[in-house]
């Protein structure tokens, strides 16, 4: 059973596609993980910072233009709460990176394997 060239090149240029589309979604996912880790180095590199502070030590948040003081225990445990979000994110987002390098690994083994049924006809 052979498969008519015109439907063959539709079905290459489909997956060619499709790996494109995974290729650029590989490329989003990297950067979108590499900001979040960069964010979450930075919340903890705050939270220990503060931990340093001795007890009773003011500490100001900024919020819009300004400044307003925070007990240093609530803004600990708002890091700590972004921080664990961040993390959850990176985590989410590593599965996301897989599936895509799946999908476009397995895209460029179907165009092989059709291009190599090919020239074995």
């Amino acid at each position: 059973m052979s498969i008519p060239n015109e439907a063959l090149q539709k079905l290459v240029q489909e997956i060619e596609t499709q790996a494109i589309k995974a290729q650029r979604e590989i490329n989003v996912v990297k950067t979108t993980i590499s900001g979040k880790q960069r964010d979450a180095r930075l919340l903890e590199l705050t939270s220990s910072e503060l931990k340093t502070l001795p007890k009773g030590t003011k500490v100001y948040e900024g919020v819009g233009k300004m400044f307003v003081c925070q007990p240093s225990a609530q803004v600990e445990k708002r890091l700590s709460s972004e921080t664990a979000e961040l993390k959850s994110d990176v985590s989410n987002l590593n599965k996301k990176l897989h599936y895509l390098e799946t999908t476009h690994k397995n895209s460029r083994e179907h165009i092989d394997q059709i291009f190599r049924s090919r020239g074995h006809s």
